[in-house]
């Protein structure tokens, strides 16, 4: 058998793989594995494969690929080296029987044209503004995602968010020196990251605090905000729903400070913890404290809205006051977690599931 695909290998040429490499996309590989694409997780330019708790995300037009959830990328060629772990003479074979197959097409919506687009990362941030009260983001954010003000007044002091196109918001990621690299962007009908830019982490806080919270958008991490009152001494972090080696770093850092402890806010699903068990290994290996924190809901933002929708209810059933409340900023309330139960690890070791 080895023989038989040395000779497969000495008589397939470099052209014959490039040709390959052309006819064959990421995509057909995926499908034949019987992943299926997350339309809603998806973009032009990135469309995401899941099969149970893996994920592959093919981008470059189905000619690359890569697993958010580890280092792993590559070609075609490379992932069925990934998939099925066989070496690539083999590999090349089974790309080769995929030659014609129809890969599954999903419907996108336009792609919108940035005017900016020949300006540089930090020039674009900066020629767009600011949420306002009313805008079509603040209205996106206040209304559809029901972040109260004062979280949005927080994440626009610090400079945090820009209005994007089409009424989207522009959530930024920033290095351990404060500088922008990037930004999630989320709106009604789109969610992608800014082209040409690097996920790090998104971070909503003091830089000095010590617990850590990690989710995976930043939306999530400001419900999460929302929900704790905007916890003293908590910084609230997004990943980006990435795991690059620039996002790894940042929280090694952060984590490897004196009394620092990092909770593990990813959503209540396979992928969550996914992340959670490398969120785990992190905190082991920089010697932190860490907590796994699962919302109630799916994700941060959909325990918000309930939790909205449940405290507007009781609102609406109670006796009306002959005056309105005073408003004012939000109170630092209790941490969203840590009962005796949940996971926990410390210094020390981590406690086994």
């Amino acid at each position: 058998m080895e023989a038989d695909r040395s000779a497969i290998g000495s008589k397939m040429k470099r052209r014959e793989i490039e040709e390959l490499r052309e006819q064959v996309s990421c995509a057909a590989v995926l499908e034949q594995a019987r992943f299926a694409i997350d339309i809603k997780e998806s973009t032009r330019r990135a469309v995401k494969f899941r099969r149970g708790g893996e994920i592959v995300i093919v981008a470059h037009e189905g000619r690359g690929w890569f697993d958010p959830l580890s280092d792993a990328k590559g070609d075609v060629f490379g992932l069925v080296e990934h998939l099925d772990h066989v070496g690539f003479l083999e590999g090349a074979d089974r790309v080769a029987d995929l030659v014609g197959f129809e890969i599954t097409e999903p419907e996108w919506q336009p792609a919108s044209r940035d005017r900016g687009c020949n300006l540089s990362l930090v020039e674009r941030w900066q020629a767009r503004r600011s949420p306002w009260p009313g805008s079509s983001t603040w209205r996106y954010l206040n209304g559809e995602r029901r972040l109260p003000p004062p979280i949005l007044c927080e994440a626009i002091k610090a400079g945090l968010l820009r209005e994007g196109p089409r009424g989207s918001i522009w959530a930024a990621h920033t290095d351990n020196a404060g500088v922008v690299t990037g930004w999630e962007a989320r709106g009604p009908q789109y969610r992608g990251f800014a082209s040409g830019g690097a996920k790090v982490l998104f971070r909503l806080g003091l830089d000095t605090a010590l617990r850590l919270a990690v989710t995976e958008a930043a939306i999530d991490a400001m419900s999460l905000a929302a929900i704790e009152g905007l916890h003293d001494g908590t910084l609230y972090l997004s990943t980006g729903r990435g795991w690059s080696p620039a996002t790894q770093a940042a929280l090694r850092e952060l984590a490897s400070r004196p009394d620092a402890r990092l909770v593990a806010a990813t959503d209540a699903n396979a992928q969550g913890d996914l992340f959670a068990t490398r969120l785990r290994s992190l905190a082991e290996d920089a010697g932190c404290e860490w907590t796994r924190l699962r919302p109630a809901e799916e994700d941060w933002n959909e325990t918000l809205k309930v939790r909205e929708k449940e405290k507007g209810e009781r609102k609406a059933g109670s006796v009306p006051h002959s005056h309105r409340p005073r408003q004012g900023r939000l109170r630092p309330a209790e941490p969203a977690l840590d009962p005796a139960s949940r996971d926990a690890g410390a210094r020390q070791g981590v406690m086994k599931d």
